[in-house]
């Protein structure tokens, strides 16, 4: 009776392998551009519940709030002045709506954009 090989090959492993391991570190590179985006947002609902209870609203208030915030939380992208701040129907809302390119390796880049909308009042 033939003895038949069973396994994967060396070959085999690096055709699986590599997926993975292109993930993973297209997942490490991605990692510090999601957190700044979760600290925008932080930063975007604090600053909404601060001036929930303040009838007038005024867009360079709000900045300089965000800017401190910013601050803190060592922001870089986006800036406070690419918040939006605009009144859309009866109430006002911050709107930040940007983009990360992250190179990946050689020409190949990752675009990620980001949009967030909060209501102020």
């Amino acid at each position: 009776m033939p003895k038949t090989q069973r396994g994967v090959t060396l070959i085999g492993w690096v055709i699986l392998l590599l997926p993975v391991g292109l993930i993973g570190y297209a997942g490490i590179l991605l990692t510090p551009k999601y957190l700044n985006y979760f600290n925008v947002v932080k930063a975007m609902n604090q600053e909404a519940d601060e001036d929930k209870d303040n009838p007038q609203v005024d867009p360079k208030l709000v900045r300089a709030g965000l800017s401190r915030r910013f601050d803190v939380e060592y922001i870089d992208k986006p800036t406070p002045n690419d918040i939006d701040v605009h009144r859309d129907g009866d109430h006002w809302v911050m709107v930040a709506d940007y983009e990360e390119l992250v190179p990946l390796f050689g020409n190949v880049s990752i675009l990620v954009q980001f949009n967030k909308q909060v209501r102020l009042q």
